[in-house]
């Protein structure tokens, strides 16, 4: 189970529910989807959302084909924007079809969506409801409950634990146990469960001693004036939903500060939109800096198509631009693209970059390096200056170890992470707590927790 396509399909008490119905970001057409067809032909009773990335929504409309007596539940937060990430998939597969020639795409479309969107239903946090169905309930089976706990990965995003008669059952999600510059860390600390499904995104990454994300960020300001003094941009790669609010976050504070120069910031067209929400949403978010409002704090330019590879890459302008990945057929891709080779030019990567993807690739490239970039930018030379700055939205490995041992669970399943870094879970949570199941579910495979 490694990052990406992130769907659970959890059997309890006669009720059956799937937790998250992603795609996966390094694969293409119906490979990238969740392995939906190893169900039995029993009903799914519900669809239940974590949050609204895309390797945990993207193939939510084929899951909704699959399963079509299933309700869909997720936060409040999660409701208003579950159609925006839908139907901006449905424009990328469209784009993709038409220029990498995916015969395959889209997987759903415009109408499908509009189909399915009244079965969508958004729940405030920490409110248990049922999740079953009406017709089992007529037959005198009692519903499991559900409930949401606010993880602090990006707006909307929840842990969901599941009760039954007998036993509870608790998902993460993505989960972050520390501030970020507008979140504030995961409100998980009353969860205790039967069963822990839980992601280990940075299972492989050790966080030093001395590590402080204060001097990350002073290093991050360092970085972007002595890019500026060189004349040329700085490039931050971010994920539409979250990464961008808070690197805009950040440098809205930092101009406010003097830290950083006052200047226009350019963002992409679906970056904007979740920006808008995350200030109009400000009210209902368990969130620091209240009254910082992105929209009225930063001059934002939205990129408009085309307007990456046509630019003039100097003066010292500053880019957040989706994808993180730096997939192809995004802004992202086409300025890195242009950047690479030049040796005025700066890309600060701020988040997760799956290795096999651009972004990836880039990151692994020594200095004076040259390397396929993507199929469609072909061999590129590593010239640019290329930092990474540790501001993740993901939980540390130590902070998710502890809370395994909050939790006391009798099973857990790791899932969300690259081998190693599920490797690493493994063994610590087998060494501090013997008696504790622990499983590492290959896709398709049934396990009894």
């Amino acid at each position: 189970m490694d990052i990406g396509a992130s769907s659970w399909l959890v059997d309890m008490e006669d009720h059956r529910i799937l937790l998250d119905a992603g795609m996966h970001p390094k694969l293409e057409g119906r490979d990238a989807l969740p392995l939906f067809g190893k169900a039995s032909d029993a009903e799914v009773d519900a669809i239940a959302l974590s949050h609204c990335h895309h390797d945990h929504v993207g193939a939510l409309p084929v899951a909704c084909a699959r399963f079509p007596k299933a309700h869909v539940l997720m936060t409040e937060l999660s409701y208003l924007i579950i159609e925006r990430v839908l139907h901006n998939s449905v424009n990328v597969m469209t784009r993709q079809r038409d220029e990498l020639g995916i015969r395959e795409y889209p997987l759903y479309t415009h109408d499908e969506l509009d189909e399915i969107a009244p079965q969508f239903q958004g729940f405030k946090y920490n409110r248990e409801v049922e999740w079953g169905s009406f017709k089992k309930a007529r037959a005198g089976v009692p519903s499991p409950t559900l409930e949401f706990f606010d993880a602090g990965h990006t707006l909307g995003s929840a842990g969901i634990l599941l009760r039954g008669k007998k036993e509870t059952l608790f998902f993460t999600g993505d989960v972050c146990f520390h501030d970020q510059t507008i979140l504030r860390s995961a409100r998980f600390e009353d969860v205790k469960a039967d069963v822990l499904i839980m992601e280990t995104t940075r299972g492989n990454r050790e966080v030093p001693k001395d590590f402080t994300r204060d001097d990350e960020v002073n290093r991050l300001v360092a970085a972007i004036h002595a890019a500026q003094e060189k004349k040329g941009c700085v490039l931050l790669p971010s994920f539409a939903l979250g990464r961008t609010q808070e690197i805009l976050a950040l440098l809205a504070l930092l101009m406010r500060e003097g830290k950083l120069k006052k200047q226009p910031i350019y963002i992409g067209g679906l970056g904007r939109v979740f920006t808008e929400l995350y200030d109009i949403e400000a009210h209902r978010t368990h969130r620091q800096h209240t009254n910082l409002n992105l929209n009225e704090a930063l001059q934002l330019i939205v990129l408009e198509k085309g307007a990456a590879e046509n630019m003039k890459l100097s003066g010292g302008k500053i880019f957040v631009i989706t994808a993180g990945m730096m997939s192809e057929n995004t802004a992202a891709h086409g300025l890195a693209a242009r950047m690479i080779g030049d040796e005025r030019q700066s890309i600060f990567f701020v988040g997760y970059a799956d290795p096999d993807s651009p972004a990836g690739r880039l990151k692994a490239a020594k200095a004076g390096e040259t390397f396929v970039f993507s199929p469609s930018a072909g061999r590129v030379t590593k010239n640019c200056d290329m930092q990474e700055f540790d501001l993740t939205a993901h939980a540390n490995r130590g902070d998710l170890l502890e809370f395994v041992g909050q939790v006391s669970p009798r099973a857990i399943l790791l899932g969300h992470g690259d081998d190693d870094a599920r490797a690493w879970f493994e063994e610590q949570i087998r060494a501090r707590w013997p008696k504790i199941k622990v499983f590492q579910p290959q896709p398709g495979k049934k396990v009894e927790a």
